[in-house]
């Protein structure tokens, strides 16, 4: 037992030998989303670039309030107008038009006691500047926009476009190869009889990191041999993460770990104390960070939430690299084994956790991660869940249909 990492300290070592990417790209806004920025981006025009009117209605002075004004003017969104109040006057605007100096109150339409032949009476009650919209008073010149690592979403382009910012600074996106292993496996076009598998494993991966905003190559299978996966391991050189699945237990035709040996992998760690996930084994081999993956696609993906994506969203450069995590309510008992970690699937929902098939599957069935939204993860004195016990939960950030939610009722 001695032998395998602690879960806690494999994370962080994990994370520690990840450096984070120094290519940067000029990119379009169009071409961002999900991309993450590689400078600090500053206010460079105020929001608003003007005083404006948040409603349609009067532009007043609040020392008005309670006189009949007339309406010496119309103004409209885009137009330019300046001042030309006199005494007991006032403007009718509209929203996102231009306010005038001179005038420091708008009173909406629907509160106006009369309006009638360009001549308005207003209520006595008037709160100045109500409903209008001061220069800056969102962000300023040169306020901080938004921070070095942040991911861009829709809302950051709204803002950037709102700056005519229009090319930003990325970091480039990683270059990642994903592999499988095993003589056994059979690509999903290829026929395969009853003593062969269908290779799912890649493709659930790369359908992963392309669903958190990653790029990934499938490079194919590596065979049951150490010359060739020596040879093949050697092909992937020029990849900044390489991700592979199966042949790094300590079956006959486990070869992984030694092709990577071979091609110079220095090991972080090689196991890890955590079950499903414990075949695992993460290094770096020169410039480029090696993920070794359990064969089983349970615990290959299991893994993959884990360990592989904090350490790719550090890489990448992001600031977001760690878990999204919530304190849930467990509303089923289930049993644990203690001694190691656990890793327990269950679906999450208004603050509750339900244990995916009551924690009595395999670790080389597939189904139950469809089944499953999150991710708990056990103590090693750990040897069972209460109904009511306060959990925390990894959650996959997943949508929810009709069915699952009604799980809940």
């Amino acid at each position: 037992m001695d032998k395998y990492l602690n879960f806690k300290d494999a994370v962080s070592l994990s994370l520690d030998i990840a450096d984070i990417t120094k290519i940067e790209e000029i990119a379009h806004i169009e071409d961002s989303i999900g991309r993450v920025l590689a400078q600090d981006i500053f206010c460079i025009k105020n929001l608003p670039s003007f005083n404006n009117s948040a409603m349609d209605g009067f532009a007043i002075k609040a020392t008005d309030a309670g006189k009949r004004l007339k309406v010496v003017k119309t103004i409209l969104a885009g137009e330019n107008s300046y001042e030309c109040l006199g005494d007991n006057e006032c403007y009718k605007i509209m929203t996102g038009a231009k306010v005038p100096s001179d005038a420091d109150t708008i009173i909406p339409i629907e509160d106006v006691l009369y309006y009638e032949n360009n001549e308005v009476t207003i209520k006595q009650n008037v709160v100045k500047n109500s409903s209008l919209r001061f220069k800056g008073e969102e962000k300023a010149v040169k306020d901080l926009l938004f921070n070095k690592g942040e991911v861009v979403t829709s809302a950051m382009v709204a803002i950037l476009a709102s700056q005519g910012i229009t090319m930003l600074c990325l970091y480039k996106k990683l270059n990642i190869a994903v592999v499988s292993t095993g003589n056994e496996l059979k690509e999903p076009w290829e026929s395969a009889n009853e003593s062969e598998i269908y290779n799912c494993n890649s493709y659930a991966i790369i359908s992963l990191l392309k669903e958190k905003g990653f790029e990934a190559t499938y490079t194919g299978l590596v065979p049951d041999s150490l010359e060739k996966s020596i040879a093949f391991v050697k092909g992937l050189k020029s990849y900044d993460v390489i991700i592979t699945t199966g042949g790094i237990s300590m079956g006959d035709a486990d070869f992984m770990a030694e092709a990577f040996q071979s091609n110079g992998l220095d090991i972080a760690f090689h196991g890890v104390n955590i079950k499903p996930g414990r075949p695992i084994m993460m290094g770096k081999m020169q410039n480029t960070f090696v993920m070794c993956l359990p064969g089983n696609p349970l615990t290959a993906m299991v893994n993959m939430h884990l360990f592989a994506l904090p350490v790719l969203h550090k890489m990448q450069g992001s600031l977001n690299i760690y878990h999204d995590i919530d304190i849930a309510k467990n509303i089923q008992n289930f049993k644990t084994k203690s001694g190691r970690v656990n890793v327990v699937l269950g679906f999450y929902k208004n603050a509750e956790y339900r244990v995916t098939q009551e924690n009595k599957y395999g670790s080389g069935m597939i189904t139950v991660l469809h089944e499953s939204n999150c991710i708990l993860v056990t103590d090693e004195a750990t040897a069972s869940i209460r109904e009511q016990e306060s959990v925390k939960v990894i959650k996959f950030n997943c949508l929810y249909t009709k069915d699952q939610i009604d799980l809940f009722n």
